[in-house]
């Protein structure tokens, strides 16, 4: 409900957010999100992206896809099929698509953290899978994947610092 309250190019609001609860679904959905995840960490990724993933202590492993209670896959609409009169479509552009479902997700996002959630933003790639796997239409693309619940007791969070104010904002 809050992410759908995100501004949006010409208001088309590109977006489709599908919840994946299911068992069975999220089990495919690691599946085949681990075979992308070991396809890059095993031969696509460059050395320095490796580097700099090293600290987070990640790798294409992702038991967290089937543990979560909930996935929520976020599909972005390029185009929209708009009927006709004549009983068929015509692909209906959308506007600042890429802009519009970012701002959306940074809504749900910290919507879900308010209310004390824990989230994670995967982004396996390519991601054809989710829409494969969850049956969309072949105009929503997959934008990210974000596994949602409540941490674990045990939880571990990687010790990252963010950067200082003074290096992300300028005052003019």
């Amino acid at each position: 409900e809050a992410a759908a309250t995100a501004p949006s190019g010409a208001n088309r609001q590109p977006w489709r957010f599908v919840v994946v609860g299911d068992p069975e679904v999220k089990k495919k959905i690691r599946e085949a999100a681990e075979a992308e995840e070991r396809a890059f960490y095993e031969g696509r990724a460059p050395a320095d992206w490796l580097a700099d993933l090293a600290p987070l202590g990640t790798d294409w492993h992702k038991p967290f896809l089937e543990t979560a209670p909930y996935l929520i896959v976020v599909f972005r609409l390029d185009y929209e099929p708009e009927p006709l009169a004549d009983g068929t479509t015509r692909p209906h552009k959308n506007y600042y698509v890429q802009e519009s479902v970012g701002i959306a997700v940074g809504i749900l996002l910290t919507a879900l953290h308010s209310a004390g959630l824990a989230t994670l933003t995967h982004t396996p790639s390519p991601m054809g899978f989710l829409a494969r796997i969850l049956g969309r239409p072949k105009h929503e693309r997959p934008y990210l994947l974000i596994p949602v619940g409540y941490p674990a007791p045990d939880a571990r969070v990687p010790d990252i610092a963010r950067k200082p104010l003074c290096e992300v904002r300028s005052v003019v």
